[in-house]
């Protein structure tokens, strides 16, 4: 390379950069404007039977036959199979999910494979949950069908008051106090560990370790990774935390330690040391106070409850090492709602 040219790798990589960008907000237009269209012609046939009132089996003729001509037209992706889903879309999207929305045109975000997954989602409020999230964390189809899989808006929903419960809702998870973090229970399948079989602390460690991109995933956003048993020493004594994150929403520190047996109460008095240690000699001013989560296999919340103070940042949280039982959290879930009406 001639060294005169040395100058121009700068310029370059703007200029690359700009061309990649414009190259991403077209791919995203192209899809944008694809999913709407996919949206009109669903409402088109959709305004079609309900102006001729077919029968089932004419409407399913008059599909096959559409799909036929449009395919003749256009090429692929007009199957009777994707017309049939073009027109759920529509029935599906076309429905108010709250009063509020009721004069509101659908705000489509993400790919028509995106929404392909949300449609199976039969309950509105979560599926308006999932679309929310998927948007603002820009998920993969690979993580919006784990973080559904995993039951996030159960477990979420399990750790919130009615209130709460329905700005989740309607806003998504917005991390403000050091509560919307928490999840009831942690999911944590992608470590591979056989909840039947016996493992260490030191093991369970190892292995979000190893997955430490998943293991930050499950804990939302804002988490960043700092150190694996980090050390500090008060009075020639030496104390190790298992995990040690900062979330950058919270602007605090995030203290983990892990439990392989049931919750006792020298674990929370240790967790508490830990967190006045962080506060007192580690934090910066303008740092919000560091937060405690043990994690643990098993736990008493009136244990919990009587042993921290009322004002501890300090909470325990149950986790499991495969995908929860959706239809139970979604049980749980309905019974904890219910206690909202009643009380």
């Amino acid at each position: 390379m001639n060294p005169n040219h040395s100058n121009a790798l700068p310029l370059f990589g703007k200029i690359a950069d700009l061309i990649e960008l414009a190259r991403k907000q077209v791919v995203t237009t192209v899809n944008l404007a694809m999913v709407r269209t996919y949206f009109e012609i669903g409402r088109t046939i959709v305004e079609d039977e309900q102006q001729g009132n077919p029968r089932a089996q004419y409407g399913k003729a008059i599909i096959a036959d559409l799909a036929m001509r449009l395919t003749d037209a256009f090429g692929k992706g007009f199957s009777a199979r994707n017309l049939e889903q073009m027109r759920q879309f529509y029935l599906t999207y076309s429905i108010p999910q709250t009063l509020s929305s009721e004069l509101q045109q659908p705000h489509f975000q993400l790919s028509w494979s995106h929404y392909l997954i949300l449609m199976r989602i039969d309950n509105p409020d979560q599926r308006r949950f999932y679309e929310l999230e998927c948007a603002a964390n820009n998920w993969s189809l690979r993580e919006l069908q784990r973080q559904y899989n995993s039951s996030l808006y159960e477990r979420l929903a399990l750790s919130r008051n009615k209130a709460e419960v329905q700005k989740l809702i309607q806003e998504g998870q917005q991390i403000v106090m050091p509560q919307d973090v928490l999840k009831n229970p942690y999911v944590l399948e992608f470590l591979g560990l056989n909840a039947e079989t016996a493992y260490s602390e030191s093991q369970l460690e190892t292995r979000i370790i190893d997955q430490m991109q998943h293991f930050l995933l499950e804990l939302g956003k804002g988490f960043l990774f700092e150190a694996r048993q980090k050390r500090f020493t008060f009075k020639e004594d030496h104390f190790f935390v298992d995990l040690v994150f900062y979330n950058r929403l919270l602007q605090c520190y995030v203290l983990i330690d892990l439990k392989t047996d049931k919750l006792v109460h020298q674990d929370l008095g240790q967790m508490q040391m830990y967190v006045n240690y962080y506060d007192r000699y580690v934090k910066l001013d303008h740092e919000k106070p560091t937060l405690g989560i043990l994690l643990c296999k098993q736990k008493n919340d009136a244990l919990v409850e009587l042993t921290l103070p009322k004002d501890a940042n300090i909470y325990a949280s149950e986790y499991k090492l495969y995908l929860p039982d959706k239809q139970l959290l979604q049980q749980k879930l309905l019974e904890w709602t219910e206690d909202f009406d009643t009380n």
